[in-house]
This record gives structure tokens, sequence and C-alpha cells, in this order.
């Protein structure tokens, strides 16, 4: 897991190994994030990175006597890749409800309200990229193979992709260096999980497929996934 450094040279620690080791600093992140619940899903993060954060720990105080080069990208790569992911999310629900092929009411509903969640995830991101100095960037998508599946294609995709979406977000959260995008990061998270639970209880699926921990996925997992709904 890359370091990135600090304006001084000095090592800058993740946000989450930061709030690991940081009582005070912890108390005041779980604080803006809403209490016990956040508690709750801070500890599922911290559990799920703790190979990298482990790793990392254990060659804290070597990094911070070195000088660094700052790595490029950091937070503002991961909240792009965000971004790029909830586009395809946004795009994914737009053309299946464009396109009428769920005729049963009640799924119609669901899938307009994630659509929606979908949108304010991009909104949210797309105005936290240009925050940090960057230019929001938007995919060309194409749905037309899964569309032309019928029903049950488009529900078992939907599913995948809103798993994928949960595990990508858990496997960039030990590498977020602003608590404030760590703060985001969980948020959003948490929503695509609750999606895929949905949606794997529609598709006959378990709504824990990793069992009681989610389990990560790394950019690498991810990307080669979501390239066939890439134009």
């Amino acid at each position: 897991m890359s370091t990135i450094s600090d304006e001084r040279g000095e090592a800058a620690r993740p946000a989450m190994q930061e709030l690991a080791e940081d009582p005070s600093s912890r108390k005041r992140f779980l604080s803006m994030m809403g209490g016990a619940g956040a508690a709750s899903a801070f500890a599922i993060f911290l559990a799920a990175c703790g190979g990298d954060d482990e790793e990392q720990s254990s060659s804290t105080s070597t990094m911070k006597k070195e000088k660094k080069k700052p790595v490029a990208g950091g937070d503002l790569a991961i909240v792009q890749y965000a971004l790029t992911l909830e586009h395809l999310e946004t795009d994914f629900y737009n053309a299946v409800i464009d396109a009428g092929i769920i005729k049963n009411k009640s799924l119609g509903k669901i899938a307009v309200m994630i659509r929606d969640n979908e949108q304010e995830h991009v909104d949210a991101l797309t105005a936290t990229v240009e925050k940090l100095g960057g230019k929001p960037m938007r995919p060309k998508t194409n749905f037309d193979a899964v569309l032309e599946g019928g029903p049950k294609m488009v529900l078992e995709t939907a599913a995948t992709v809103e798993n994928l979406g949960a595990a990508a977000y858990l496997g960039q959260a030990g590498r977020i260096e602003s608590k404030e995008v760590l703060a985001a990061a969980l948020a959003i998270h948490s929503i695509e999980a609750r999606h895929a639970a949905a949606l794997n209880t529609v598709v006959g699926r378990t709504i824990v497929p990793d069992g009681a921990f989610a389990k990560p996925a790394s950019m690498a997992e991810v990307l080669p996934q979501v390239k066939p709904f890439l134009a």
C-alpha cells in the first residue's frame, strides 16, 4: 500500500490508520458520522482492511523518518474511480428503466429508488473531485447485451454490480488519507451494501455472500468485471 507524503515531506498516514490509533480523532470522526451505527460500520471497515493495516503499521515508525515523494493521484484518484463506478450504476438503472424491462411495479419502484441513490452519489463525488482540484470524468457505457437478456439477466446483473460496488469501496478504505473522504466512502458503502442485500434477495442469493465480514475488492479485481459495460 502506498504512503502519500504531506507538504513537509513526512509520511502521511491513511485515515483508517490514524483513526484506529488515535482515540480522540476516532471519537470526533464517529460523532460526525452519527455515533453507534457509524462505530459498527467503522469496525467492519477496520476488520475487512486489517491485513493491509497490519503491514502498514509494522513500518510506520520507519516511514515517519524517511522523506517520501508524493504519489500521483491519492484520494483524487480514488474518488474519480468511485465516480466512474457510480456513473456506471446510474447509467445501468436509467437504461433498464427507459427500456421498460421490469414489469413488476414493486421492482420498478425499487429500480427508480436505487437509481436516484446512485445519482446522488454521482453528484456528491463529482463535487468532491472538483474540491480536490480534479476534473470529473464520465465513462461511456453500454448495457445492450444485458437488456437483450431479459428481466432475469437484468436483475442478476444489478445484484452483481451492487455487490461489486460495495466491495470496491471497502477495497479503498485503507488507502484513503482524508477523514472527510473516508466518511463519504463509508456512508456510500453502507448504501451500496443495502442495495446489494435487497437485490440478492430478489434473485435468490444470500444477503450476506461473504458471511459476517464483507470482503474488499481492489481496483485490479473490480475494473475487469465492469469493463464489458464500458463502451
